[in-house]
């Protein structure tokens, strides 16, 4: 059975990810989660490599998320990974690869 793509998207396993902020939200959490996994997978180590990433990728980052001011800056990367719940995080990023590789079986 082929899966729909929307079920295989970070947006859909990242939007219950509890946003720890209170404040200054100007990035939206699922356009930070995008970015930092698209360029942790691409081999970003750092916050400021993450950042980079974003901004080398923006044009291709802009097809698909809002993005209203930008790439967030490293320390923005930063402050969020230091308060997001480690364990909400872990279950959301298991269930998106579990998503995409039952996407990926009905391609061989």
């Amino acid at each position: 059975m082929k899966k729909d793509k929307d079920s295989s998207s970070i947006e859909t396993h990242f939007k219950g990810l509890t946003d720890p902020r209170h404040h200054n939200k100007k990035h939206k959490l699922v356009d930070i989660m995008t970015i930092a996994i698209c360029a942790s997978i691409c081999g970003a180590d750092t916050f400021k490599q993450i950042e980079d990433f974003g901004k080398a990728k923006i044009k291709w980052f802009q097809k698909f998320l809002e993005l209203p001011f930008g790439v967030p800056s490293h320390d923005t990367f930063g402050r969020i990974f230091a308060v997001i719940d480690p364990k909400d995080f872990q279950r959301s990023f298991i269930n998106w690869v579990q998503a995409v590789q039952e996407v990926l079986s009905g391609q061989t």
